[in-house]
């Protein structure tokens, strides 16, 4: 989306059940926490199932202390929580670690490049024949333009505040809105008079990659 940018980690809600939290600026210490692909992966992989730190590790192919950091971080700024200590591999007490969907209720400062990297890094993991992918190019009048970004969001909220089938296959949605670099406001230059073209070209259109139609879900955290 364009900026303000929200990471969207979903669990419980911290409005509480059945309620919204307002979305509000993040502080700096949370947009610094958020400014990491490292510790947005670990909200994505934390969110529907608590993991310890060794697993967290071995997941995102982590040094364990370097996982430690990042986790801590997050704790510290309340995008994760600590679970009660359990009982890991050979007995070993653990502490398991939750994404507390606080992440989807911010909105960070300008700068996508964490976001974009998370989401590069994990569509790259997945077969090409599951990735469902459309690109669009719009020209809208600014009063259309706010419809369209308006009923967009609306409508990740919407998704975003379904009740979660732990049975589903989890899914990633990632949208970017932005104006295209190179090319100037305003009414398209008039056509040079000439003979009539043997085809017109075609207008802006959407292409999708082959694959299943994933359900909507949460985009990033």
């Amino acid at each position: 989306m364009a900026s303000p940018s929200s990471s969207a980690d979903r669990a419980p809600d911290p409005a509480g059940p059945g309620r919204t939290a307002a979305r509000r600026d993040a502080t700096e210490a949370e947009a610094r926490a958020l400014a990491s692909t490292v510790r947005l992966r670990i909200l994505r992989i934390t969110l529907d199932e608590p993991l310890s730190n060794r697993e967290i590790a071995e997941a995102l192919d982590l040094n364990p202390a370097t996982a430690l950091h990042h986790v801590r971080t997050l704790v510290d700024t309340g995008f994760l929580e600590a679970l009660p200590v359990r009982r890991g591999r050979r007995g070993a007490r653990e502490i398991p670690y939750r994404a507390t969907g606080r992440s989807w209720h911010v909105r960070t400062p300008v700068g996508t490049s964490p976001l974009l990297e998370t989401f590069l890094a994990e569509v790259r993991a997945v077969p090409e024949d599951e990735h469902d992918l459309t690109r669009l190019g719009l020209r809208l009048p600014p009063e259309e333009l706010e419809e369209f970004r308006a009923r967009l969001h609306g409508l990740l909220q919407e998704f975003h505040d379904r009740p979660r089938d732990p049975a589903a296959r989890p899914w990633s949605l990632f949208v970017a809105l932005h104006p295209e670099p190179g090319r100037s406001g305003g009414p398209p230059a008039a056509a040079a008079p000439g003979p009539s073209p043997s085809a017109a070209p075609d207008p802006p259109s959407a292409a999708a990659a082959p694959g299943p139609s994933p359900a909507p879900s949460p985009g990033q955290g």
